[in-house]
């Protein structure tokens, strides 16, 4: 039965002569460190389909799938997790042998391609097959980094950029072309994957102490950390958790919502603008927030997102700061602030439901990680 969906391989750069220098029994406990990590960070809705000797390949159906935006952070967060985990083996390496000293030479790149697919059972062993499944696999060998010099690499087919809306050009990738046997000429675009683990080594920002707090407020989620990131930054739910009528992003970084953008809110008559301090792509949001009270000072508050994982899924919680600005104007945003806060509960439950309830309206079921389904999905 044939499904359409993404394919993404996430292959380790560098380990075919890494292993060649090095000792086998300290080289291949470094490989099996290194893929359980990218097993673990596959998340939904990407399926692990197999593992391909230094690489994972996993999945997505079509009619399951996240935002583009949640889709490259979540490819991005992989990345960034590898590399700490690189830099660790190293910092922490007190071995002399190669394969111990010959690990800051291991990075990671990414393929991802969008097109139709079938499982395939023969005996005990079932995998994807299909000409858009050989396309994928064709193109992890590529003339990418004799061209560009980058190592580590984010590569997408047209299909993939189609597929997820992005604009390629606004994400700062390039336009590159491979020669595939069988395939032709195909155009793909690349992302380096460097600067995006340099982007998470700043040091992290305290934006308030506890004696700022005014009030937190929770709502466990029984869904993965990914579905729940994703849901907050839809309009439709967004507007739920903040209780606005609509809004507007200003200021996107490359194309997307980022630190630096701002949102501008409308609740009736009322604007109500929020400036991102902090992104952190399934974690955390740190906002500014201007309250709209007359005066010559702006009266501001901090409003921090956050999203944990629980045993069942996922904590998500807003913390509200004490506002800031001129005596009488604080005071007055403080009244307004503490009397909103029966109702940013109830918010936050209200999102609670109507994402569990989309959820399981509109996505097919998910399959266990690290199978592969043998029927169509319900």
């Amino acid at each position: 039965m044939e499904r359409r969906g993404f394919f993404l391989i996430a292959d380790i750069t560098g380990y075919t002569m890494y292993l060649s220098e090095s000792e086998l029994e300290h080289a291949r406990q470094t490989l099996t460190d290194l893929l359980e990590l990218v097993v673990e960070q596959t998340r939904p809705p990407l399926v692990v389909a197999q593992l391909e000797g230094d690489a994972v390949f996993s999945y997505a159906l079509a009619e399951g799938f996240v935002t583009a935006q949640t889709f490259l952070e979540r490819i991005e967060e992989i990345y960034v997790e590898f590399r700490r985990a690189v830099d660790l083996m190293v910092l922490n390496n007190t071995c002399r042998c190669n394969a111990c000293a010959n690990v800051s030479a291991l990075d990671l790149k990414f393929f991802v391609h969008y097109g139709a697919f079938a499982i395939q059972s023969v005996g005990d062993i079932t995998q994807l097959v299909g000409t858009d499944v050989n396309l994928i696999h064709r193109l992890l060998k590529n003339s990418v980094t004799a061209d560009t010099g980058a190592r580590a690499y984010l590569l997408l087919t047209e299909g993939a950029v189609d597929a997820l809306g992005l604009d390629s050009g606004e994400e700062g990738m390039v336009a590159h072309r491979e020669v595939v046997p069988e395939f032709g000429e195909i155009t793909v675009v690349v992302k380096d994957m460097h600067p995006v683990y340099e982007a998470t080594t700043q040091v992290e920002r305290s934006f308030y102490g506890p004696e700022d707090i005014l009030m937190t407020q929770a709502t466990d989620i029984p869904m993965p950390i990914e579905h729940v990131w994703n849901y907050a930054n839809q309009s439709r739910f967004r507007n739920l958790i903040i209780g606005s009528d609509s809004y507007e992003v200003l200021d996107r970084k490359k194309g997307r919502v980022a630190a630096g953008s701002t949102y501008r809110c409308y609740h009736g008559k009322m604007i109500v603008t929020q400036l991102i301090m902090e992104w952190l792509p399934f974690e955390r949001v740190v906002l500014q927030q201007l309250i709209p009270i007359p005066g010559r000072r702006p009266t501001q508050s901090i409003i921090d997102l956050e999203f944990t994982q629980i045993d069942d899924g996922t904590r998500f919680s807003e913390t509200a700061t004490k506002p800031t600005g001129p005596l009488v104007q604080r005071s007055l945003a403080r009244l307004m602030m503490t009397a909103r806060r029966s109702r940013t509960q109830t918010a936050m439950d209200e999102f609670r439901k109507q994402i569990i309830d989309d959820y399981t309206a509109n996505h097919p079921r998910q399959e266990t990680q690290g199978t592969i389904p043998s029927s169509q999905p319900d």
